[in-house]
């Protein structure tokens, strides 16, 4: 272990070593915060003497807790790492709920409704198919939820008529997953904290269970996850928290920074240590991030450093309009890696928000640059897709409440909330399947003819696909399923015609690709479901980056850091945000920048418009001012260069070698 701890800095290594009591690690970014977590698990099984099965570690993706569980068990070789919990925020809550389901009036294999289900809940019970209003409520609903507001405060704190059209659709969507025997997302961290607090023999339970808790991305949790940590914490809080509020920029989702300076309330013992040497970027791009965030009022002050030398100049540059501005990166880019021999995977792209891609998309494909958009919903997870799959889960498993739920209700077949909640609370209290509840007798006298006989046709069916499952091929058998429940015509009703179309080629190109994968690898309909929920889990999971320009939004790009860094539109009114200056409200703006900037290890490109097109009408644009904020150490600013005429030869060679790419490349 010595030898481990030889390789920390100071204040890296006293983290690891601290364990009398709460702890807040202030690491600053690229300051080597998953390198302290891991050898800190390392730390507290070697030296400390607890047992793996009594450690966990809390991120917030499961990408980090992969990389994360790697680290850790590479570091303890030769010792027992079995147990040992380094998983989500959501994937703890969902552990504690299937052991303790009983005691919130659940059976044990409820069902976890995605956010789809969820709005689809609301789109119901609102009667609407507009999508803003149906994301406005969820969002509003996952606020309060994250809050502990009730249905009934919410209800009773209405000022509005709309507060309260909104409470009362509250109330009705608690009702119906409760009907469903389902819960959502937020109740993943909602549910267990309300048990403990209710409950001391259970939070005991797992208090013995948990006896030393660490917590990565410690400022973006919200009040809720807080509120777990602190119960599972203890009074002695044994603990170690990493976060960064400088870094803090998702308050739009209900994260709080301001936990930061609750811990410090909370634990007047709390000892806090500051990670401040940067292992990522030079002193030029540090620098920069420096100035800008010292615009913003500080809970903890701190300043990144690094040994890395001064490195290349920041570069800013302005185009005339942004296909303008998506043309000159693609050029730089190329230019670039034609004179470095790079590869594409060294470069990315940011921007504030999704739109800005469809520009960027354009321009590197005329420039035959490679390229992956981060946050690109996958082909399974389309609604479209996962509705049919719902009806294949449950051929293949009629214990799958939560494909039952899906597949019965949609397309709609006259069996409503109220009958669910009668069949699901028939089948928890025979403790079976909601699919098996549906064909008892028992049932049958607690339900009307009408909607008993839906859910009868509905269950015969399932029944007969099931039966010709293994003698018939599995295309013929799906293209007869989605015909049967008349899948087309309920796009139609839900969707404009076009986005409807788009919908249903979908579902065609489905169905014609498992079909041709069915004949060529002799599957039966079983056998290819299994397949694609294996693709469905392991997707987007690939070992190996691709060789290509990752095009990403900033929230997107909070934890990774590559080469050379393009942040575009850096605008008055994108970043910062017009709703955000409207409000006079520009800190997590500023952080936004702040994590743009950081995540460049080498070189960093900022880019703007000088008119953008807004409502038909050309617009003129006003360079962010975070870009004065960042000062002028080692930056050049290109904008003014934009309309002198090319003396330099070195810059006409590098637009003559690109002109030779792209012959070369048509």
């Amino acid at each position: 272990m010595q030898e481990l701890l030889n390789k920390l800095n100071p204040p890296q290594r006293e983290a690891v070593e601290y364990n009398k009591g709460p702890l807040l690690v202030l690491a600053g970014a690229g300051s080597g915060k998953t390198r302290v977590i891991t050898h800190k698990i390392a730390y507290l099984i070697k030296e400390c003497g607890i047992q793996a099965k009594h450690i966990t570690a809390i991120t917030f993706t499961n990408k980090a807790a992969k990389e994360m569980q790697e680290r850790a068990t590479k570091l303890v070789i030769g010792l027992s790492t079995r147990g040992l919990t380094i998983c989500t925020f959501h994937a703890l809550g969902l552990k504690i709920l299937r052991e303790e389901a009983a005691h919130l009036g659940y059976k044990q294999n409820f069902s976890v409704l995605d956010s789809y289900d969820s709005a689809k809940i609301i789109s119901d019970t609102v009667q609407t198919t507009d999508k803003t209003v149906v994301r406005g409520i969820q969002s509003q609903i996952s606020l309060w939820k994250n809050s502990f507001i009730s249905p009934d405060m919410a209800t009773a704190a209405a000022k509005e008529e709309f507060d309260l059209v909104q409470a009362k659709v509250y109330q009705q969507y608690q009702d119906t997953l409760k009907a469903y025997q389902a819960i959502d997302f937020d109740d993943l961290i909602c549910l267990p904290v309300e048990l403990f607090k209710n409950n001391l023999a259970v939070l005991h339970k797992w208090q013995l269970k948990i006896r030393y808790l660490l917590v990565d991305e410690y400022q973006d949790t919200n009040i809720c996850q807080y509120q777990l940590i602190k119960l599972l914490a203890g009074t002695n809080g044994l603990f170690t928290a990493v976060g960064d509020d400088d870094q803090s920029i998702y308050a739009w989702r209900g994260a709080n920074s301001e936990n930061l300076n609750i811990l410090n309330q909370d634990y007047s013992n709390l000892k806090i240590i500051k990670l401040e040497q940067n292992y990522r970027s030079t002193i030029t791009i540090l620098t920069a991030a420096n100035q800008v965030i010292q615009n913003n009022p500080k809970l903890f002050d701190k300043k990144l450093w690094s040994e890395f030398g001064t490195g290349e100049p920041i570069r800013v540059m302005s185009a005339k309009n942004e296909d303008a501005e998506s043309d000159m990166i693609a050029r730089k880019i190329m230019l670039h890696q034609l004179h470095h021999h790079s590869k594409f995977s060294e470069y990315a792209i940011l921007y504030r928000s999704n739109f800005q891609a469809r520009s960027l998309e354009q321009a590197l494909r005329n420039y035959k640059i490679p390229y992956t958009v981060s946050g690109g919903q996958s082909f399974f997870d389309k609604a479209e897709i996962k509705d049919i799959m719902a009806y294949l889960r449950l051929i293949m498993n009629e214990d799958d409440d939560s494909a039952f739920i899906r597949a019965v209700t949609t397309p709609k077949r006259g069996v409503g909330a109220t009958t669910l909640d009668k069949l699901s609370s028939y089948a928890a209290r025979r403790n079976i399947s909601m699919f098996e509840a549906l064909f008892e007798e028992g049932f049958a006298h607690e339900c009307q003819n009408a909607q008993l006989n839906g859910l009868l046709e509905f269950g015969n069916f399932i029944n007969d696909i099931q039966f010709r499952q293994e003698r018939e091929e599995a295309g013929v058998l799906l293209q007869e399923l989605v015909n049967a429940i008349n899948y087309e015509t309920y796009l139609y009703d839900i969707e404009e015609p076009k986005g409807a179309e788009k919908r249903y080629a979908n579902v065609v190109s489905f169905i014609e690709w498992l079909g041709k994968k069915g004949v060529e690898d002799r599957k039966t309909l079983q056998e290819l479901t299994q397949t694609v929920s294996l693709i469905t889990m392991l997707d987007g999971q690939s070992e190996e980056e691709p060789n290509a320009v990752k095009l990403t939004t900033l929230h997107a790009s909070k934890g990774l850091e590559y080469p050379h860094v393009f942040l575009i539109s850096c605008e008055e009114g994108i970043l910062p945000h017009q709703e955000s200056i409207n409000v006079d409200s520009i800190e997590e703006e500023r952080r936004l920048m702040y994590v743009g900037i950081t995540r460049a290890q080498h070189e960093l490109t900022i880019s703007y418009c000088e008119e953008r097109r807004k409502a038909g009408a050309l617009e003129t644009r006003e360079r962010s001012r975070f870009i004065l904020e960042m000062g002028s150490n080692n930056i050049v600013d290109e904008a003014r260069r934009k309309h002198e005429k090319i003396q330099d030869k070195g810059e006409l060679l590098d637009r003559f070698q690109l002109l030779k790419s792209l012959i070369a490349k048509a």
